[in-house]
């Protein structure tokens, strides 16, 4: 099978084809931009018996090269960094270069079998970006907020008694009030930046609300501990559920599932420390939910204490049972098409 990997960076694409046994045949580099795109389509079929293209970065620097790809008819799968990493060690090529890591990614695309196909922008991925402008926001926000708090303790000191903090609106205004009649460039800056601070949280507010319209209706809210924002975060990043032959996969890539740590006679499993980060939090977003609210869900880490499992172990091991109702959940067809429209 003649495979073609194509490493992606900003203004180029670094294209490798190799042979049915790993072979380079020809290596080449293309600009990353529409021209670049026709004439890598030309090299390809040029050299033609092409059957699979691996791409790293699909969802980055190579999303548009993806797009072109797709929509000539070839068959464009996403390779994970990681594989191509471990994968660019055994090439044996002196240093690292952008050829040496189209042959990594090219070999890796020949091997396994069950890549991923590269994402296209859909509703669940749009959903997914306005979880993340929320999150900018708050960050933003947040920042603002304490440099007008180190303010505050300046020009007024002793201010919390009449704003025991900066997230309520109420306080805000409190904090205004305080601010109205200071003379001085200090004070001024102070007041743009709870200004600032107010618009960031109003900004913040009407995303919310229309995250909470778009997955009101997702079979993850019936999970308990699963609000807007974590239903959003989760369908965001993982996009087509099928991606996954099963929930066990799904609970690998979270890094919810025990790695086995066995040598000789000893049997054990370890924690994962790898895996989606962000999946990983939003599955103890809900776990810390359930435990605070949820009846069975405390029963359960009740039980595994009394196995004796410690804390840690017992919320990890209720994240991985939820990881099995999450990729259920996220199987289930929708009663109606996610809408990200304004």
């Amino acid at each position: 099978m003649r495979v073609v990997g194509i490493d992606t960076h900003k203004a180029s694409l670094a294209a490798c084809l190799i042979d049915d046994v790993g072979l380079v045949v020809a290596e080449a580099t293309f600009p990353n931009a529409p021209a670049g795109f026709a004439v890598l389509l030309g090299w390809i079929r040029e050299l033609g018996g092409v059957e699979r293209i691996g791409l790293e970065g699909s969802a980055g620097y190579g999303a548009a090269a993806a797009r072109c790809l797709l929509a000539a008819g070839e068959t464009a799968l996403e390779v994970p960094p990681q594989l191509s990493h471990r994968e660019r060690l055994r090439t044996r090529r002196a240093g690292k270069s952008d050829p040496g890591d189209a042959l990594a990614i090219a070999r890796v695309t020949q091997r396994e079998a069950d890549l991923p196909p590269v994402r296209l922008p859909d509703a669940a991925r749009e959903t997914g970006l306005l979880g993340e402008a929320r999150d900018d926001l708050v960050a933003e926000a947040t920042r603002t907020r304490n440099r007008l708090h180190a303010d505050l303790v300046v020009l007024v000191p002793g201010y919390g008694a009449a704003a025991a903090n900066l997230v309520a609106a109420v306080h805000r205004k409190s904090a205004g009030r305080l601010l109205r009649r200071l003379p001085g460039v200090h004070a001024e800056l102070a007041r743009d930046r709870l200004t600032r601070l107010e618009r960031l949280s109003a900004e913040v507010r009407a995303l919310e609300r229309r995250i909470e319209e778009l997955v009101a209706d997702h079979p993850l809210r019936s999970l308990p501990g699963a609000g807007a924002l974590v239903t959003a975060k989760l369908i965001g990043e993982v996009g087509h559920v099928r991606r996954f032959r099963s929930a066990d996969a799904f609970a690998m890539l979270a890094g919810v599932a025990p790695i086995p740590a066995s040598s000789g006679q000893v049997s054990r499993m370890r924690l994962n420390r790898g895996g989606h980060r962000q999946l990983n939090r939003a599955l103890y977003s809900i776990a810390f939910a359930q435990v605070r609210t949820y009846p069975p869900a405390q029963v359960f880490v009740a039980k595994k204490r009394a196995e004796g499992k410690s804390w840690r172990e017992a919320i990890r091991a209720l994240k991985r049972h939820l990881a099995r109702n999450v990729f259920r959940l996220l199987s289930q067809p929708l009663s109606q098409p996610l809408s990200v429209e304004a």
